[in-house]
C-alpha cells in the first residue's frame, strides 16, 4: 500500500519534534547536574562523578561503532590515551621560559623534543586532543576496512594495535616518561592549579557540557539516513554492497568520530585524575569500556551513559568494601548481562520489563476488556486443553 504524498514529510516532522524534546530533556538534566551536584557532593565525590561522566563520553563512541555499526573495538584505550597525553603535555609545558618538565632532566634530556613544541599552544592542544585520535582511528580503520576485515578479526586487530601502542608508550622513558606517565595535578591552567577545587569544578562543568554535545552528535548521526546506513552495515553489509553502497567510507568515518570522542574523554579524565600513564592502554580497561555499553544496552546511546555510571559506581563502592573481590563482581555482572539481559538494562525495559517483573511477583496482568472472561474457569480449562493438544 502506497503512503500518501505528505506521509514522509509528516514522519520527518514528528522525528524532528521528538529529537527536539529529547534534546530539551537532556539539556535540562545537564543544567541540574551543573548546578545541583556541586552543592550536594563533596569535592572528592564531585571529582569522582566528573571522571565517570568523562568515561561515559568514550562509551558513547563505542556504542556508535558497536551498537549501531556492529564493529566491536577492543582497542579504544589507544584513542583515550592519545587525548589524555595531548592535554597532559600542554599542562607540563606551563613553565617559565627555557625550563623543561622535571622528568626530562632526570634522563639527561637538554632540549625539548620536536613533537612537544606544538603543545605549548592551547589552541593546538585542543585541536590535537580531538583530531590526533580521530586521524589515528581513521588510518587504522581504513587499513582494516578496505580489506573487508570485520567481526572477530576486527576485534583481534584492534586489540593487537592496543598492545603495540602500550608497549611503545611504556618504553619511551626519555620522551614521555614511560611507565611513570605525565602528572597534571600540580600544573597550572589559566592561572589555576589543575587539582584545585575551583579548577576541578570547572572541569566537571565542562565534562557535563561535552557529554551533552557528544550525546546530541551521536543521536543526530544515528537518527537520519546516515544512521540507517550504519544499521544496514551492522545487519547485512553484503546486501548493502549489492545496493550500490561502499561501506568502507562510512565505517572509516564513524570509527574516526568514535576515536575523537575517546580522545576528548581521555583528556577530561586525565585532568580530573591528575595523571596519565600507559596503564590506561591495558587490555582490561578497553574491555571494561565494552562492558559499560553491554550493561546499559548497546544501540541505545542512553544505555551507554547509564551502564558507565552504574558499573563505575559499583566498582567504587564494592572496591571500598571488598578491595580484593571487585573483579569477580565485574565478571559476574557481565555474565548476568550476557545470559539474562542480552539487550542490556535499557533494552530490557524497552522490551517489557514491567510485565516480567509482575509475572515474577505473581501479580496478574491488567486486562483491558472482558475481565470476567479472563477469570472464567471454563475458559481457562479450554485454554489448557488447547495447549496440551
Amino acid at each position: 500500500m502506497l503512503e500518501p504524498p505528505d506521509e514522509p514529510k509528516r514522519k520527518s516532522s514528528q522525528s524532528k519534534k521528538a529529537l527536539a524534546i529529547e534534546a530539551g530533556i537532556i539539556i535540562g538534566l545537564a543544567v541540574i547536574l551543573i548546578f545541583a551536584m556541586p552543592a550536594i557532593l563533596s569535592d572528592f565525590r564531585l571529582r569522582l562523578l566528573g571522571r565517570f561522566l568523562s568515561l561515559a563520553i568514550v562509551a558513547l563512541g563505542i556504542d556508535l561503532i558497536w551498537g549501531y555499526t556492529g564493529l566491536l573495538s577492543l582497542g579504544h584505550g589507544i584513542f583515550f590515551a592519545l587525548g589524555g597525553y595531548a592535554l597532559a603535555m600542554h599542562l607540563n609545558l606551563q613553565l617559565p621560559e627555557g625550563q623543561l618538565p622535571e622528568f626530562f632532566t632526570l634522563y639527561g634530556v637538554k632540549k625539548l623534543p620536536w613533537f612537544w613544541e606544538p603543545f605549548s599552544s592551547f589552541p593546538f592542544t585542543l585541536f590535537g586532543l580531538v583530531f590526533i585520535p580521530a586521524i589515528v582511528a581513521g588510518l587504522l580503520g581504513y587499513l582494516v576496512f578496505r580489506n573487508r576485515i570485520k567481526g572477530v578479526y576486527f576485534s583481534i586487530l584492534t586489540q593487537a594495535a592496543l598492545l603495540g601502542f602500550f608497549n611503545f608508550f611504556n618504553g619511551q622513558q626519555k620522551l614521555i616518561n614511560g611507565t611513570n606517565g605525565l602528572k597534571t595535578d600540580t600544573d597550572e591552567i589559566f592561572g589555576l592549579v589543575a587539582s584545585s577545587p575551583q579548577a576541578q569544578l570547572a572541569f566537571f562543568q565542562i565534562t557535563v557540557i561535552v557529554l551533552v554535545l557528544a550525546y546530541l552528535l551521536c543521536r543526530w548521526l544515528t537518527s537520519g539516513r546516515f544512521g540507517r546506513l550504519l544499521i544496514a552495515i551492522r545487519d547485512d553489509e553484503t546486501r548493502l554492497r549489492f545496493s550500490g553502497y561502499d561501506p568502507t567510507g562510512f565505517k572509516v568515518l564513524v570509527f574516526a568520530v568514535s576515536g575523537a570522542l575517546a580522545g576528548i574523554a581521555g583528556s577530561l579524565y586525565t585532568v580530573q585524575t591528575g595523571i596519565i600513564t600507559p596503564k590506561i592502554m591495558e587490555v582490561a580497561f578497553s574491555i571494561e569500556m565494552v562492558i559499560w555499553v553491554a550493561v546499559g544496552g548497546r544501540g541505545t546511546l542512553v544505555g551507554a551513559i547509564l551502564g558507565t555510571l552504574l558499573v563505575a559506581y559499583a566498582r567504587t563502592l564494592l572496591s571500598e568494601k571488598f578491595p580484593g573481590f571487585w573483579l569477580f563482581f565485574q565478571g559476574a555482572l557481565f555474565l548476568i548481562v550476557v545470559t539474562a539481559l542480552p539487550d542490556g538494562i535499557v533494552g530490557w525495559f524497552r522490551d517489557g520489563a514491567i510485565v516480567q517483573i509482575r509475572s515474577l511477583l505473581g501479580i496478574p496482568q491488567p486486562v483491558s476488556t472482558y475481565p470476567s472472561l479472563e477469570q472464567d474457569p471454563e475458559i481457562e480449562r479450554e485454554r489448557e486443553e488447547i495447549g496440551r493438544s
